[in-house]
C-alpha cells in the first residue's frame, strides 16, 4: 500500500466536510499537506477520489465506495483499542456473556450492577444474540456464558434455572381484547401488529407461529424496544407481544396486558455453559451471582 491511516484519516475528514480547508482545519495539518496526501491516496488506489470545485469538493462514485470502507476500517481500530484497554488498566478479569434480548432488557442490567459491585475489576462483554445463535456461541467457545430460552438442549452445554418469564399481549384500552383476561394467539392475528424489527429474535419467532397457523403478522409499525412497542400501543397503532418482565406499572395506566394462552408463551430463561468447566473464576462468580438472583 502506498498510503497510511493519517491519509485515510484526512480523506475522511475531507470527505465529510466537502471542503478541503476545513478538512485540514479538522485534520490539524495545512490544505497543501492535505492536497498531498490526497493526491498520493488518489495515486496509491489508482482512481479518483474528489472532484475539486470552486467552493469545495464533490466524491466520486469511486471516492463514495472508499468512505463507507474507511468508515468501517476506523470504527473497527476504535473497537481493537476498546477491547484492549482493560488489559492496558490490568483488568482482573474478562468474561463474555451473550443473551437474548428479553434478558437484557428486563432482568441482566440489575444482576450485572450487584456483580459489578463485587467484582469492579472485572470486564464483560455483553452482545444481544437469538438464543440459537448463543447455543452454537457457547459450545464453539465463541462465547463463556449465554442467557437463553430454548426447548432443545445442545450435548455439549450444561443449563442452570435463571428466570421464568411470559409473552403477553399489549391492547389500546379501546380495543376489544383488553376486555379479556386471556386470549389465543390465532385470535390476535386479525390485528395491526407493532412488532420488533426484523431479524430481531422475538419478531422471528412471533412470524413463525403465525406462519404455523397459516396466516401472518399484520406488521403496522417496527421498533427497536419493547418500551417502543409499549408507547405506540397506547396510542393505538396496534397490539403488540412482550415479555411480562418488560411491563412497567405506569403502562397499566394506558394499555391493557392480556395473557397468552400458548404453551409457548411461557419462557423459561437459562445460563448456558460448557460442560467442562472453566479455568476463569470469574465465569463460574457471574453464574453463581445470576442464578441467586432468580
Amino acid at each position: 500500500m502506498h498510503y497510511d491511516l493519517v491519509d485515510l484519516k484526512v480523506f475522511l475528514a475531507v470527505a465529510e466536510e466537502l471542503n478541503l480547508s476545513r478538512g485540514a482545519y479538522r485534520s490539524n495539518l495545512s490544505p497543501s499537506s492535505v492536497s498531498l496526501r490526497l493526491k498520493g491516496l488518489e495515486d496509491g488506489i489508482g482512481v479518483p477520489l474528489f472532484v475539486r470545485k470552486a467552493r469545495g469538493v464533490e466524491l466520486t462514485r469511486a471516492g463514495g465506495v472508499l468512505l463507507e470502507h474507511v468508515r468501517r476500517v476506523l470504527a473497527q481500530l476504535e473497537q481493537m483499542h476498546a477491547d484492549l484497554l482493560p488489559f492496558a488498566q490490568r483488568v482482573k478479569g474478562h468474561v463474555t456473556l451473550f443473551a437474548n434480548n428479553n434478558a437484557i432488557s428486563s432482568h441482566l442490567p440489575a444482576d450485572l450492577a450487584r456483580f459489578f459491585a463485587k467484582h469492579p475489576a472485572v470486564r464483560i462483554d455483553l452482545e444481544e444474540r437469538p438464543s440459537l445463535d448463543i447455543v452454537a456461541a457457547v459450545a464453539a467457545g465463541r462465547a463463556d456464558l449465554g442467557v437463553i430460552a430454548v426447548e432443545q438442549r445442545h450435548p455439549d452445554l450444561h443449563y442452570v434455572p435463571y428466570r421464568e418469564d411470559e409473552l403477553v399481549v399489549l391492547a389500546p384500552l379501546n380495543n376489544a381484547l383488553a376486555r379479556m383476561t386471556s386470549v389465543r394467539f390465532s385470535n390476535c392475528l386479525n390485528e395491526p401488529f407493532v412488532s420488533l424489527q426484523p431479524g430481531m429474535a422475538l419478531h422471528t419467532f412471533l412470524a413463525n407461529h403465525a406462519i404455523a397457523l397459516g396466516a401472518q403478522l399484520d406488521v403496522r409499525v417496527q421498533v427497536s424496544g419493547y418500551r417502543a412497542i409499549a408507547h405506540l400501543v397506547a396510542s393505538g397503532a396496534g397490539i403488540g407481544v412482550v415479555p411480562r418482565s418488560a411491563v412497567e406499572a405506569e403502562d397499566l395506566r394506558h394499555l391493557a396486558v392480556v395473557q397468552l394462552e400458548e404453551p409457548w408463551a411461557l419462557r423459561h430463561l437459562e445460563v448456558c455453559r460448557r460442560k467442562a468447566e472453566s479455568d476463569n473464576p470469574f465465569v463460574n462468580q457471574l453464574v453463581a451471582e445470576l442464578c441467586a438472583a432468580g
